[in-house]
């Protein structure tokens, strides 16, 4: 296995653990302007969907845990499956499953003899369970791979640090918030999800200003920021969230384009409150990213 598969693969299951429905492709925070329409009516007196967002930011955000699923879709480079419980209280925590199911992410991890991996999120980084053949080929026998959220960030510049800013604060609300931070959300009426009555919102925000404002990225971090996702060709993201009687999350839709296509995201939330223990890997069947990289770099 080459250092180029293997820096490729490693970085995409990056990408990957930052799409188990938690983390936004933007995040934002929750200052906003009133502008928005379609109000609903609570106990008789009109409520802007602002007002009913930012009830719903605090009720999830209060919610500490939730079991989530849904499906991601990345254009040509991958389609995958998530299933799992997802924690907020203190930083993300979580154990959550994902299938590989099209695209060139799935034939990378063909390459690895992985079609699912195991992810395990603690507060300072995550773990991603790469197989039996990863351990025998450029593991060293270790079948843990740990991603160091400051690792990450010093690797990969500023979209680098907008990625520990979302694993380390993003909940199910971050969705909310950004709509939130838009300013740009109607109400579209109630509608069913899997069967319980929820609320429809909508809104498109603009997804380099909401991450600039969220990572507090200095003009020149800002600037690469802007250029990684103007090569992207992503520009604005349109969000779609359902809210059930209790003021919780129970769906969310993001769908921007890209040069490598649509990208979209459909997550869905459950059992809020559910009971979540995580275990770290064994040191012994670990592997840091960054040393995974320096033993896959060719001699001098």
């Amino acid at each position: 296995m080459n250092s180029t598969t293997m820096r490729r693969a490693g970085l995409s299951i990056a990408v990957a653990a930052a799409l188990t429905g938690l983390a936004a492709c933007g995040s934002g925070d929750s200052k906003s302007s009133d502008k928005a329409d379609g109000g609903a009516k609570e106990g008789g007196i009109k409520v802007s969907p602002i007002a009913a967002l930012k009830t719903i930011e605090t009720s999830t955000d209060k919610a500490d845990t939730a079991k989530v699923d849904g499906t991601t879709t990345m254009g040509t480079q991958s389609t995958m499956d998530m299933d799992g419980v997802m924690g907020w209280s203190d930083g993300i925590t979580g154990d959550v499953t994902v299938s590989f199911t099209g695209g060139t992410q799935a034939q990378q991890m063909e390459q690895l003899g992985q079609s699912k991996i195991n992810y395990r999120y603690l507060k300072n980084g995550f773990y991603a369970n790469m197989g039996p053949k990863f351990a025998a080929q450029a593991g060293g026998g270790k079948h843990w791979v740990e991603y160091d959220y400051d690792t990450l960030a010093e690797m990969s510049g500023a979209a680098g640090e907008v990625f520990k800013d979302q694993m380390q604060n993003a909940t199910p609300n971050q969705s909310v918030k950004m709509l939130l931070a838009s300013g740009d959300v109607k109400r579209v009426g109630e509608e069913k999800v899997r069967g319980v009555k929820a609320t429809h919102y909508s809104g498109t925000v603009d997804v380099t200003d909401l991450t600039k404002k969220s990572a507090n990225l200095d003009d020149a971090k800002s600037a690469e920021l802007k250029k990684q996702f103007e090569q992207a060709g992503m520009s604005t993201e349109q969000i779609d969230i359902w809210v059930n009687d209790d003021d919780l999350l129970v769906k969310k839709i993001e769908k921007a384009d890209t040069k490598n296509g649509p990208f979209q995201q459909t997550a869905y939330y459950t059992d809020y409150g559910t009971p979540l223990s995580v275990a770290k890997p064994a040191a012994s069947d670990t592997v840091s990213f960054k040393d995974l990289m320096k033993q896959q770099q060719p001699a001098a």
